[in-house]
């Protein structure tokens, strides 16, 4: 798996801390894209995100259909910028799930917290602007 260094885990915290919403892509089958902002989300480790589905529609029926997500951090002090992409795994039960459910509901009890969606980071690329955007980093 990929892993994030620390430039990047730090950037993904400055995010959390200060906008608190992460765009997320997916795509159904047939190539329809589709972003939503997403609120609950944790770095669970730096090959793994977690994201927690209490209001998906769209994004699990894609993800239903075709596993694969992207989501974005960006540092707006220094314009850098990572996009980064991963296979996605929807757990409905077990330890992670039940992890993820307190969590959720620690902050939020009126949230459902339906599934959580594992993100296992396969790819980053630099979303930062200048000659570098677009360049695969690992």
């Amino acid at each position: 798996m990929v892993c994030l260094n620390e430039e990047m885990i730090a950037i993904f915290e400055k995010n959390k801390k200060e906008f608190r919403v992460f765009p997320m892509a997916t795509s159904s089958k047939d190539g329809i894209p589709n972003v939503a902002p997403m609120a609950s989300v944790w770095l669970e480790d730096n090959e793994t995100i977690w994201v927690c589905d209490n209001y998906m529609a769209k994004t699990l029926q894609n993800l239903n259909e075709n596993p694969v997500m992207s989501m974005y951090f960006w540092n707006p002090d220094t314009k850098r910028c990572f996009q980064i992409k991963g296979d996605a795994e929807i757990k409905t039960n077990g330890t992670d799930y039940d992890v993820m459910y307190r969590r959720v509901k620690e902050i939020k009890p009126s949230h459902p917290a339906k599934s959580l969606i594992v993100m296992k980071i396969t790819e980053v690329f630099e979303c930062t602007p200048g000659k570098v955007a677009g360049e695969k980093i690992i």
